[in-house]
């Protein structure tokens, strides 16, 4: 479950700079997490609740946003979502085709790799 040592350095992270602050609590934590990050949101979630325990972050909301893969063509030039390989039984988890839907050719992906706070509420003390 390595979502637990991805919550705990964003934990970290985020904590370290509300140093800077006066903060008197944390209501909402935004993520923008990308679907090639394999990153289970309720994974996500029950890590979270856990890793703030005891911090100015516990009880907060932790709110996901998905990121979807999309890419660029050089050959081209396509621009937009990567199709995927999906299974009924495993929607959740398809695995995007990296090669251009249009003419087949390389790819560079340039969305649906992101793990990071994109927001966040709190009150100031």
């Amino acid at each position: 479950m390595h979502e637990v040592a991805v919550v705990s350095e964003i934990v970290r992270a985020i904590l370290a700079e509300l140093e800077d602050y006066s903060v008197a609590s944390v209501q909402e934590v935004d993520l923008l997490i990308g679907d090639m990050t394999s990153l289970g949101e309720e994974q996500l979630s029950f890590a979270y609740e856990i890793v703030t325990q005891g911090t100015v972050l516990e009880g907060s909301l932790l709110s996901i946003r998905r990121e979807e893969v999309r890419i660029s063509c050089g050959p081209c030039g396509f621009e937009g979502p990567a199709e995927s390989l999906s299974y009924d039984d495993y929607a959740e988890h398809s695995i995007p085709i990296l090669s251009c839907p249009l003419c087949k050719g390389p790819v560079k992906v340039t969305a649906g790799q992101s793990c990071r706070v994109v927001g966040m509420r709190f009150e100031e003390a």
